[in-house]
């Protein structure tokens, strides 16, 4: 089930919190591949890099530093190229599985009863600011809602930085604290469009929730994920979405974004004021997903047994107009709330991280962003003033 490889480091690529991006020459073992896909997990939109020269073959790894330690040039490491080799949605790259010849000391005091990847070889310990040992166990143990804090949810990571934009296009001084799902990426240090909008000041912090791990805090679920944003770090606005990568089967209901209909539920059973933004595309070729993805009308329309205010982007022409009636069967449950887009556009083009969802860029599918920003936007109209 797992392809193991043994190689060398040979340079440092590039860093940023929690993750190291190496370049490693293969020494053991079969071939490794490149990932065909654009790099859209992480926000690069670069193309895995993959050499060989002189017998020795090269792959892109990406290690987790708090998990693994910090590797350097000329350091042996074990790798998993299961997925890489697989070309599944990676973003190219090789794991560290352990710096065998350097092993990090072990944390003292060990961080917390909460473990992560359970029962996985990489299972790790982590602080949950729900448990007993924790700081804010009294203050969790007795909040018992969110105060109408408005909670986005969405299907793809690729919508946060967009649903950012949208909430400080409108509340420029709003606090806004993502609520990771694992759905997608487990480790929050995957992510390379947190750690930038983190670095601008656009994303005040991040919870992992459920098996996700690596956030500012940790918590059990995303029902305490909300009341940890609202209540120890003091969110105007709550973001929910998985991780980077989505599953889906090309079913009706085999895909990790149907988390986005329970989150509004868990929302509305803490009191929140749930957001939905809508999953749009115009340059999709699967039509399951042209106009109002499939994804979005299950999640919000057979999962969300909770109202919420589903987001239409006031798009122009043929195509707003589809969007449109493909949304319309929502306000049977919801209320369906159409918001103009006017200024989103270059809002999103000054963002300080790169968009991309499934490798197409913002010119690539404007409505997609679009449609996230209007939700952003929704909702910081929907902040309670202070």
């Amino acid at each position: 089930m797992i392809r193991w490889r043994s190689g060398e480091v040979t340079a440092i690529r590039r860093t940023w919190p929690g993750a190291a991006e190496l370049d490693v020459r293969v020494t053991e073992g079969g071939p490794t591949s490149d990932d065909p896909r654009a790099d859209s997990a992480v926000g690069t939109g670069q193309r895995a890099q993959g050499s060989e020269e002189n017998g020795d073959r090269t792959c892109r790894a990406l290690a987790y530093t708090d998990l693994v330690g910090r590797p350097e040039k000329g350091d042996r490491v074990l790798l998993n190229t299961t997925a890489l080799d697989m070309g599944l949605g990676t973003g190219g790259y090789a794991m560290v599985v352990a710096l065998p010849d350097r092993l990090p000391p072990d944390p003292d005091p060990a961080p917390g009863h909460l473990v992560k990847a359970r029962y996985t070889p990489l299972q790790t310990t982590v602080l949950g600011a729900d448990e007993q040992d924790s700081p804010h166990h009294a203050l969790l143990r007795d909040a018992d809602g969110v105060d109408g804090m408005p909670v986005v949810t969405a299907d793809l990571h690729s919508a946060l930085p967009a649903i950012l934009a949208g909430v400080h296009d409108s509340g420029p001084e709003a606090r806004v604290v993502y609520v990771m799902l694992d759905g997608g990426a487990l480790p929050a240090a995957f992510s390379r469009s947190v750690a930038g909008l983190r670095e601008a000041g656009l994303l005040a912090a991040t919870v992992t929730v459920g098996q996700a791990f690596g956030g500012d805090l940790e918590t059990v679920t995303v029902h305490t994920g909300l009341l940890a944003a609202r209540h120890i770090l003091g969110a105007d606005v709550a973001i929910v979405t998985q991780g980077p990568g989505n599953l889906g089967t090309g079913t009706p209901w085999g895909f990790s974004g149907v988390a986005a209909g329970e989150a509004v539920n868990a929302a509305a059973a803490l009191g929140g004021h749930a957001v939905a933004a809508l999953r749009v595309s115009e340059a999709d070729p699967r039509e399951r997903h042209r106009g109002v993805s499939h994804h979005s009308l299950t999640a919000y329309g057979r999962v969300a047994l909770a109202p919420a205010d589903v987001v239409v982007p006031q798009l122009p022409g043929a195509f707003g107009t589809r969007v449109r009636s493909q949304a319309a069967p929502l306000a049977e449950r919801h209320l369906v709330v159409e918001v103009p887009v006017d200024g989103l556009r270059q809002t999103l083009k000054d963002l300080p991280v790169h968009l991309s969802t499934m490798g197409r860029s913002l010119d690539g599918d404007a409505a997609y962003f679009l449609a996230a920003a209007a939700a952003g936007r929704h909702a910081a109209s929907l902040i309670a003033p202070s």
